[in-house]
């Protein structure tokens, strides 16, 4: 993880997260570009997997809008739509028609409420950046995935919003934005939670804006605004929050902001159930027979 002035990066608030996103629920749809390059970008990746899931987990779904393009890749899939959000969860609800059967379910990604194996295809489009134990949550997408099962994500990576870190960087030394796991230290911990043979790639995106309260509105209608537990608990003075915008808008050429976005992509295979600490399991063919003289 980053680290700012020598400070490891401070946690988020959940609840603060699921307020963030209950208010932008209603406005969500309009600027989730990003969630659909990422989510057409997770589908082509799985193309050549060769995985035919009856039920899928799409695990931090917002307003639904990938469920049914899972479903329609996946024919014969049951989807389960789950987000911590209920006003995204509302918004998904108004998608679906009178025959569409699609469960959803409200609760924290670290604590699904599904038996462990249930699952076939555990799909998490942009939902990792809003995770603040990811070890307690990659071993419960484990535990719920059948064993040969797929977890396939999208996340960002530590270069992300790099100029808007900057820009802070040189006001104060708070945190403003959250900061994300290299790709190598994600691959690493979906090994610990027991997940097999990950494939990690790195893309990265350029998205543009005519102003920076471009900027911010889209922020704020994805519900990226500031959750992080050291951020300052007062108001951000105007003229410091002015000062960051001049800043950030000095970056801009030929009366375009360009901001950085670094995207990685994965996915892993399912284990099956995680033995007790200190407990080994031996396939008794695989031990060789001793003959006597």
């Amino acid at each position: 993880m980053l680290a700012l002035m020598g400070r490891p990066p401070p946690a988020l608030i959940a609840r603060d997260v699921r307020r963030r996103f209950d208010r932008a629920a209603a406005g969500f749809d309009a600027a989730d570009f990003i969630h659909r390059v990422t989510f057409d970008a997770l589908l082509q990746r799985l193309s050549p997997v060769r995985i035919q899931p009856h039920i899928i987990l799409d695990l931090g779904c917002a307003t639904g809008s990938g469920s049914k393009p899972l479903g329609r890749r996946f024919r014969g899939c049951r989807v389960i739509s789950l987000d911590t959000s209920f006003a995204m969860l509302r918004v998904a609800a108004r998608r679906k028609s009178m025959f569409t059967k699609r469960p959803a379910l409200q609760c924290d990604a670290s604590r699904i409420p599904l038996k462990g194996g249930s699952v076939d295809l555990v799909f998490a489009n942009m939902l990792l950046p809003w995770i603040d134990d990811l070890p307690a949550c990659l071993s419960d997408i484990a535990r719920v995935l059948r064993k040969d099962g797929v977890f396939a994500f999208a996340t960002l990576g530590p270069d992300s919003l790099s100029e808007v870190r900057a820009a802070w960087r040189s006001i104060d030394a708070d945190w403003h934005v959250n900061a994300y796991p290299d790709m190598h230290d994600i691959g690493d911990a979906l090994v610990r939670a027991g997940l097999r043979d990950p494939v990690l790639d790195v893309d990265h995106l350029t998205v543009t804006y005519r102003n920076t309260d471009a900027l911010y509105r889209d922020l704020t209608r994805t519900g990226g605004r500031n959750c992080l537990r050291g951020r300052r608990q007062a108001l951000t003075g105007k003229n410091r929050f002015h000062a960051m915008d001049q800043l950030l808008a000095a970056n801009m050429t030929e009366d375009v902001l360009s901001l950085r976005l670094e995207l990685v992509y994965g996915h892993a295979w399912g284990g099956g159930p995680r033995l007790p600490e200190g407990e080994y399991r031996v396939d008794p063919a695989l031990i060789p027979r001793r003959l006597r003289d």
